[in-house]
């Protein structure tokens, strides 16, 4: 795959800066893929940590792209960029941008196994989904199968939620960015929840955060809701990783969902593509779309650096609480 040997050649061009390791391997009949975790910055336990993954739907092959596309960037800034060398010292990032290697080989939605692995978790909705879309244990031939119920975890899920657990959840503060396509024409940072419609349990710490970033980049091309607006489901792995996080710490994990019927709009022959409906095919689209993120995927680095100045705390706390449920739970 393309994708592979691109983060390959993208840590080999770091020269040893990104910390590299294989955390699984994953079989797809006689081919088997490594699945890659990478890691920059500092070690210190107390220190803000940001997560980037991608890659989770083998379809969705811009996700990758993307986090390739800001990778890429940071091994370029390394060696000149003396405010982001500081950065690093205050900060961890993690990476895992291509989560299901498998299904981006057999271009399929799901794993090897036919299991989708955003449905994958062991969290059931406690509200009514939709029918296949939330999630379904009648057969994996069919879409958003979630495994046999009560089997562990698909080994990338287990991956993910294990990564995700020793670098995101053992610190004070932490953010990740999961990184999809195919949902309607615009593009869209959701947050929790999937499997119901209460509000976050981080609202204030969301609301904060995406106030900062419209304050910063006020013609930002996003819409910021809570994923549940859209759609539930079953077995989401982000709310089931949510819910492990230990009282005072702060975890937050959003997702970036590009909004793949724009490009389609733009160019409806990619219909006839089994790709088209997800990913950019025009290479220069791609491009566009590949550089379009980075000031978002930066805004979160530097917003994980200047965590303490701007995570409300008391009475400004309960304010973005009130604004937050106002926003997005008002209805």
């Amino acid at each position: 795959m393309a994708e592979l040997d691109e983060l390959e050649r993208i840590v080999e061009a770091s020269r040893g800066r990104l910390e590299a390791t294989v955390v699984a391997q994953v079989s797809d009949g006689e081919d088997r893929f490594p699945l890659y975790a990478l890691g920059l910055g500092t070690r210190s336990a107390q220190a803000p940590a940001v997560g980037l993954f991608a890659g989770v739907h083998g379809l969705e092959r811009v996700g990758t792209h993307v986090v390739l596309a800001f990778l890429a960037s940071l091994v370029a800034r390394l060696a000149r960029d003396e405010a982001f060398e500081r950065l690093l010292d205050e900060v961890r990032l993690v990476f895992m941008p291509l989560i299901n290697p498998a299904g981006m080989h057999r271009r399929t939605r799901s794993n090897a196994n036919g299991v989708d692995l955003m449905r994958n978790a062991p969290l059931d909705s406690r509200e009514r989904v939709a029918f296949l879309l939330g999630g379904q244990r009648v057969s994996r031939r069919l879409p958003w199968y979630r495994g046999d119920a009560g089997a562990p975890l698909e080994p990338e899920s287990e991956a993910l939620c294990r990564l995700v657990r020793e670098e995101l959840l053992s610190r004070p503060v932490s953010f990740a960015l999961d990184c999809h396509s195919g949902f309607g024409l615009r593009d869209r940072i959701w947050f929790p929840y999937a499997h119901t419609r209460q509000p976050f349990v981080h609202l204030a710490e969301v609301h904060a955060l995406v106030t900062l970033f419209c304050e910063s980049q006020p013609r930002n091309p996003y819409l910021f809701e809570p994923q549940s607006r859209r759609y539930l489901a079953h077995g989401d792995l982000w709310d089931y990783l949510s819910a492990e996080a230990g009282n005072g710490r702060v975890f937050l994990p959003l997702t970036l969902e590009m909004g793949s019927w724009r490009w389609v709009r733009k160019s409806p022959r990619q219909l006839l593509s089994r790709l088209g409906f997800f990913n950019p095919l025009s290479l220069a689209r791609l491009e566009r779309v590949r550089n379009n993120h980075l000031p978002w995927l930066y805004f979160l680095c530097h917003a994980a650096r200047t965590c303490r100045q701007w995570l409300p705390t008391g009475a400004n706390r309960e304010r973005h609480e009130h604004t937050g449920r106002l926003q997005w739970f008002a209805s």
